[in-house]
């Protein structure tokens, strides 16, 4: 366990530095492209950039709840769950986070927030209903693992900076095409353009492989937790059966403990459907955790 989990997190650092890198050819190619008059615009965009960046960190956890129409639940209300939530935490060092629930019969499951301070679990009424105790357990401690090991933060820093890598190909693509005086080389605006288009799909790409690589290391992590990784293995089997949410989207679907758009997962999938999933395969999910149970 211990050794994917150092695995994952050295992946995970790889591929946030890979983010940093294509950020810095995009500055590059402007400051190959880009003259002192344009400057200012370029200025413009990054600061425009920072107070997205800024409004998305603070607000992606609720903007995320309110997508999915999640309703916050209590001690009271639902004393079961969370009393698993806080046994859970008092085992696994997190705080006790905010509880939601999606009144849908799909199974699925995800964690929100910025830090463990500023968290919450969210869980659909249909995976509630669909796994016994230990299965839930084994859920709930992959979701917590997301909190403690900050998996919330990254995520949220990761889709903060695609949509950083958008913004400024979009700049970039309107100076390009600009009727300006410019003498500018012609392979530089060449390699401007080819970057401009393809730094979205790229960091698309990166994102989806955070993504894939943090759930690997939230399997492990919840499974020390509960020091049951069959359990987790039975919920993730469970799952395969289930129907696709209703609210799914694009923009959260990383979030989820598996696909919400209810695809067939298939552990021989194509590389191409690899690099385009949220999540890596459940069967392959399944099957390292019934490693660990060895």
């Amino acid at each position: 366990m211990y050794s994917q989990i150092t695995a994952n997190k050295r992946k995970t650092w790889v591929l946030v530095t890979l983010f940093s890198i294509l950020i810095m050819l995009i500055f590059v190619g402007f400051g190959a492209y880009v003259r002192a008059e344009v400057i200012p615009t370029l200025i413009t965009g990054f600061v425009v950039a920072v107070l997205y960046s800024l409004i998305a960190y603070y607000l992606s956890g609720k903007t995320v709840l309110l997508a999915h129409g999640a309703k916050e639940i209590s001690k009271a209300n639902a004393p079961d769950l969370y009393r698993m939530v806080e046994n859970l935490c008092i085992a696994s060092g997190v705080p006790m986070p905010k509880i939601y629930v999606i009144d849908d019969s799909s199974a699925n499951a995800f964690a929100s927030g910025r830090d463990p301070e500023h968290a919450s679990v969210t869980f659909t009424t249909g995976i509630l209903n669909m796994l016994d105790r230990q299965e839930l357990e084994g859920v709930i401690a992959h979701e917590l693992s997301h909190i403690k090991n900050y998996d919330i933060r990254v995520m949220t820093i990761v889709v903060v900076l695609v949509g950083l890598v958008v913004l400024l190909s979009d700049i970039m693509m309107h100076v390009s095409f600009r009727g300006s005086n410019r003498k500018t080389p012609w392979p530089v605006i060449v390699v401007a353009l080819i970057l401009a288009l393809l730094a979205p799909l790229i960091a698309q790409l990166i994102k989806l492989a955070v993504s894939r690589a943090r759930e690997y290391l939230a399997d492990a992590s919840g499974a020390l937790i509960t020091r049951l990784p069959d359990a987790l293995a039975s919920a993730l089997a469970k799952r395969k059966k289930s129907k696709p949410l209703k609210s799914a989207n694009h923009a959260t679907a990383h979030l989820f403990i598996s696909n919400p758009f209810g695809a067939k997962e298939d552990a021989k999938r194509s590389w191409y459907k690899n690099l385009f999933s949220t999540h890596p395969p459940l069967d392959a999910r399944i099957a390292k955790l019934r490693e660990m149970g060895r």
